[in-house]
């Protein structure tokens, strides 16, 4: 007798008028609330295409270079006066001089010093390297007059690539207008190419920016990532598994998880710090060389793979540790055979984006003297090295106009390193991961 009343009650309350309007309130909040994410996403896509899409149209020209063709004569008596092309021999030639020679020929009408020290400059200091490259390749070039291409300099380079106001005041402009009626001159001759630089890619750093390249900070970042990663990944792992699975839940352990979860947030400078005073200064480890470097992001990333390698481990069912303990395992092969191979796509994604956090890193490596200016590859861990974003900081801080493209090119190669390390973590995390 009571429950037909309340369901008539219930079944009215339903479909009144009120109960209506509030479904439809609720149905357009939900549209809106549908809306309002997409727009937020529209706009973070659109930002993120304006900003790599800016950095690559600045970061074009560092991708190309240009060279002018200029018929060099390999004088026999120069270059080999005992006959025989040597090292010796070669280190002894005035390679510069002799493609500054042949430039001149091409200008008979430019005879006075002054004129010629202005047409010589249109060449990159670096001029030499293509002839003697040129030469080593084949001896019998003695006593022949070769083409060869070899690059301009900074000025003219842009001044070719066209990011040079020709139709400004010659005061307002670094090129002169004479040299830009030599290089009209010269292309009008054919003499002049634009080509990809592949100069960037293999090289190290150079005071003339249509010489530096990126290959030394690259291999810097690999090898300071490498002491990084063999010293983080293990000594995190067993930290976060000791914690997670085998020590005793009291104070000391409270404390030790605070500390760790805060030493997360800690700016990276203050491990730059802690890197200056105890590995040069107490231990007395050479400055600005990777070794240092990684013990220095090592402490800086240990924080995030403990805590990303517990959550992982919390991830992994009890069932699980319950099974391989009812078969007589104990706990080190229960946490070593069954629960750290099953969290170990969650650990691998934690450690890599960790990775990637390190590989970003400038400040800490400042401290400890990864600033400093360095020609050389490095060969080994103690070498002098700097790593990718201190070689944009100091091309960033650079006078020369050209290193400008230079920083945004290298802005590029950093953020593919890190788009391929992120990518990676998400296809561990999508090719190992299980659901419970």
């Amino acid at each position: 007798m009571t429950d037909r009343p309340i369901a008539h009650r219930s079944s009215v309350s339903f479909t009144s008028v009120a109960s209506k309007a509030r479904l439809a309130r609720r149905y357009r909040a939900e549209r809106r609330f549908r809306l309002y994410g997409m727009v937020a996403v529209t706009a973070a896509a659109a930002f993120l295409f304006i900003l790599l899409g800016s950095m690559l149209i600045r970061a074009w020209p560092a991708f190309t270079v240009s060279k002018v063709r200029i018929d060099v004569e390999f004088n026999a008596a120069e270059v080999a006066p005992d006959g025989q092309v040597t090292a010796a021999n070669l280190n002894d030639v005035n390679f510069q001089g002799m493609a500054r020679k042949a430039l001149y020929r091409l200008f008979p009408d430019v005879k006075k010093r002054k004129a010629k020290r202005a047409l010589g400059k249109i060449l990159s200091s670096g001029a030499d390297i293509a002839l003697r490259r040129t030469i080593e390749q084949n001896q019998d070039l003695l006593d022949q007059t070769v083409p060869v291409w070899v690059k301009l300099s900074d000025d003219i380079d842009l001044l070719v690539k066209g990011l040079v106001d020709t139709e400004s005041d010659e005061g307002d402009r670094r090129v002169s207008d004479r040299e830009i009626a030599w290089i009209d001159a010269l292309q009008k001759d054919g003499r002049i190419r634009t080509g990809f630089n592949w100069t960037f890619f293999s090289s190290g750093d150079s005071r003339e920016p249509e010489l530096a390249g990126v290959w030394g900070a690259v291999v810097g970042s690999l090898l300071t990532l490498f002491v990084t990663l063999l010293i983080s990944f293990p000594i995190g792992v067993v930290a976060a598994a000791y914690l997670e699975e085998f020590a005793p839940k009291n104070r000391w352990t409270e404390v030790v998880e605070v500390n760790i979860n805060n030493l997360a947030a800690v700016p990276s400078i203050v491990y730059g710090l802690l890197g200056l005073a105890v590995f040069l200064n107490f231990f007395g480890l050479p400055r600005s060389a990777p070794l240092v470097g990684g013990l220095v992001l090592a402490l800086m990333t240990l924080p995030t793979i403990i805590i990303a390698t517990r959550a992982a481990l919390k991830s992994v069912p009890p069932s699980i540790r319950e099974a391989a303990l009812g078969i007589g395992a104990s706990d080190l092969q229960v946490v070593m055979h069954h629960v750290v191979p099953l969290a170990m796509p969650g650990i691998l994604t934690g450690s890599i984006i960790g990775m990637a956090r390190a590989l970003g890193e400038s400040a800490p490596l400042l401290m400890i003297g990864m600033v400093a200016f360095i020609v050389d590859i490095p060969g080994s861990f103690t070498d002098p090295a700097t790593v990718l974003p201190v070689q944009i900081y100091i091309w960033a801080d650079s006078p020369e106009r050209a290193f400008l493209a230079k920083t945004s090119a290298a802005t590029v190669v950093l953020l593919a390193f890190l788009i391929f390390m992120n990518g990676l973590a998400v296809l561990l995390r999508k090719k190992f991961e299980r659901r419970w």
